[in-house]
This record gives structure tokens, sequence and C-alpha cells, in this order.
């Protein structure tokens, strides 16, 4: 059992929307003292703060915080901070949430290292970057580690926490322990160890990857004249969000700064498309900004009623998401398909692409052939462990 009774203040720098999660579930946990909250921008702070009081009190109203704790008394262990060195001076662990920049998460790592306690572990919530690299600028690559949530964060089950190459044992185990601690409504945290990083880790190097897909099929509608709900339309009667609603809920911007750190580090195959890149030239980023592929009002897309086009479908995305798999079978980032499959189901509430892929793995190989054919988008080319059904005798 790993002794984390010494872990008693979190700073969590960031207050956005995974920053201002990450304290309210630490505050939920009860192994912290002291939850620090730090941003540059004391507007979002502020509307942080206020987040956190609603969700607790909502939490609380339901009967879903710990038995014989209250609100009230979380939130007195809640402590908002604008400069960064008076937020993590007395810090034991540190978890960073700010935009996936590669230059901003080195500078903040390099003030981390210099502010903080020399034994705090520093925690990156990056959800594509090279730990490896963001830690090389902190000056103790030992203590940094990568520790990716899933939004909303009180909801979902999945933690990735992902090895830099100098993480030590020490730092792994303990973030691991914190991870478990942490509540969610769904069940018992579930933690994805990646002891060998590669971009996007499980997660995001299936849905960035398919992304790739929907980013192709942006520009297609556009140069065909078929309105962006007809992709949507065709899901059918499926529940939830069709792929381009999705991509605006999510944010233009967080999809488009992913699809370029994999056009550097993966392939230049994941260069953004024309629409994507014209909108966020724009600054029409999706829900947030009210605008992006659809206009949205409280919340909720503007959509036209129109006929399915044909352009999307669901099987190309799992055939593109099996083959990524497979790849991370190949690279020996995990050792089987059990894990992805579990991993996907944690983070994004989907059953990964495993189960259904080996009955139909020869059928989606040939789907993916062809539609590499048609795309010029050599990277999803079918790698041999899907092509030849290898993966099958690779479940754990």
């Amino acid at each position: 059992m790993v002794d984390i009774t010494s872990i008693k203040t979190l700073a969590v720098i960031g207050a956005g929307t995974m920053g201002r999660e990450i304290a309210q579930v630490a505050l939920m946990s009860g192994i912290f003292e002291k939850v620090m909250l730090n941003d540059i921008d004391s507007g979002v702070l502020e509307n942080a703060l206020k987040f956190i009081e609603n969700g607790l009190k909502k939490l609380e109203e339901k009967g879903k915080l710990l038995p014989g704790t209250q609100a009230a008394d979380l939130l007195k262990g809640l402590f908002i901070e604008n400069d960064l060195k008076m937020a993590v001076s007395d810090a034991d662990f540190v978890i960073e949430a700010v935009p996936e920049l590669m230059e901003l998460k080195q500078d903040l790592f390099k003030q981390l290292g210099e502010y903080s306690p020399e034994h705090a572990i520093l925690a990156t919530n990056t959800s594509t970057m090279s730990i490896t690299e963001i830690a090389s600028t902190s000056g103790r690559d030992d203590k940094v580690i990568g520790m990716h949530f899933f939004t909303p964060i009180i909801v979902l089950r999945l933690i990735e926490v992902i090895r830099g190459q100098k993480t030590s044992d020490d730092t792994f185990e303990k973030c691991v322990a914190v991870g478990e601690k942490l509540p969610a409504l769904k069940g018992k945290k579930f933690i994805a160890k990646i002891n060998k990083e590669s971009p996007g880790f499980i997660v995001n190097r299936l849905t960035v990857t398919s992304n790739l897909y929907l980013d192709w099929l942006l520009d297609e509608a556009v140069e065909k004249g078929i309105p962006f709900e007809a992709i949507d339309a065709d899901i059918g009667s499926l529940p939830g969000m069709g792929p381009c609603a999705r991509l605006d809920y999510l944010g233009l911007d967080i999809v488009y700064n992913a699809l370029k750190y994999f056009e550097s580090a993966v392939s230049p195959d994941f260069a953004p498309g024309k629409t994507l890149s014209q909108r966020i030239k724009e600054g029409n980023l999706g829900r947030k900004t009210g605008y992006g592929l659809y206009e949205w009002k409280e919340g909720k897309p503007i959509l036209k009623q129109v006929n399915g086009a044909g352009l999307f479908d669901p099987e190309m995305f799992l055939a593109i998401q099996l083959n990524e798999g497979c790849k991370l079978l190949e690279e020996g980032i995990v050792s089987g398909y059990k894990m992805i499959d579990d991993t996907m189901m944690a983070g994004m509430d989907m059953p990964g692409p495993f189960g259904a892929g080996k009955r139909n793995y020869t059928k989606w190989t040939k789907m993916l052939e062809e539609f590499v054919e048609k795309s010029g988008i050599q990277y999803l080319k079918p790698c041999e462990l899907m092509k030849t059904g290898g993966f099958i005798k690779m479940r754990k």
C-alpha cells in the first residue's frame, strides 16, 4: 500500500473547465487539507469558485458527498490565488491544466520547478503531449508525470497516468494512489497505467486519429455544398450529438491543437484541413464562442432539419480506431487490447474497437484501404496486426 498521507496540499494551475473540475473532485476526496486553485485571470477564478460552490451544493442535496460531509465544510479547504509562486510554495502535489501548447507548458514547468517544494510531484493534465518534453524544463524530471483527466471529471471514471522517460517509480505509484482516491459518480476511478508514452496516450491516440476522418469530411462537405447537419444526420436515430456537433461542443481549437501536435509528432497527414483552419482563424471555436460549425444558443446547437448525406460511416470510425489500437499493441504502449477497450469505456463512455473488431477486421481492413486510396491519407493504412487479425491473441 502506497503511503500518501504526507500529501496534504494540492495546487491546481489553470481554473478553466478541467482545472475547476479537478479542484472540485480533490475537495470531495477528503485526502487534501488544502486545495489551491490558481489562474492569472481573476474573472476565471471567480467563475470557477461559483462553479465549484454550485456543484458541491447540488451533490450534497442528492446525497452524493462522503457521509457526514457538507459542501460548506469542503469549501473551507479551497483557496484561490492569482500569483503562481504563492499558489505552489506549500504544495505537495501540483496538477497543471493550462492550454495544449508545448511552449506554454514548458515555461510553466520551469516556474513550478523553481517555486514549489523539492518533494512536490508535478503532474500535467496534457491530453496528447510528451511528458518527457514537458518535464525537460522543470529541473526535476523524476517528479514529473502525466495525469490526464476526462470531463466531466466528477462523472467519468478514467484517469490516464503516464510515465515520462525519467519519472521515478515513487512518483508513479503515488500519482496512481492519489488518482484512486478521487471520486466519480459512475463508480470507482479506473487508472490506466501507461509506462511508455506516445502522442495522445490511449484515448486521444484513438480519437485524434479518428478525427482525421471527420476533418476530411468537413472539407468534402464544403466542397460539395453539403450542410454539416447532413453529416450528423448520417448517424440516424443513434443517441447523443452527431460528429460535427460533438466537435463544436468539445471546442474546435482543442481539435485543431491536437491535430497540429500530431502533425509535428506523428505524421504530416494530421495537418488540419481548410474548413477547420478557417474557423480557427475567424475565432469561431464552437459552443464556447457561440459559433463554430453551427450557431449555439444556451449550450445547444441550432440545427436545420435535413436528410443524411451518406458521408459519415460509423464503421469507418471504428475501423480507424481498431487500426490505431493495433499500432499501440505493435509499439508496446500496452500489452493487451483489453486495456484499450476498458480505457475507452471508462473515459469516453463508449466501447473500444476490439470487441467488434474481432469479428470485422477483414471487412474493416478493406474499408480502410479503399478510404486511403480515395483520401490520400497514407497514415490510415491498415497495419499488419490489424490485417492479419493477430491482435486477437493479445487480450492481456
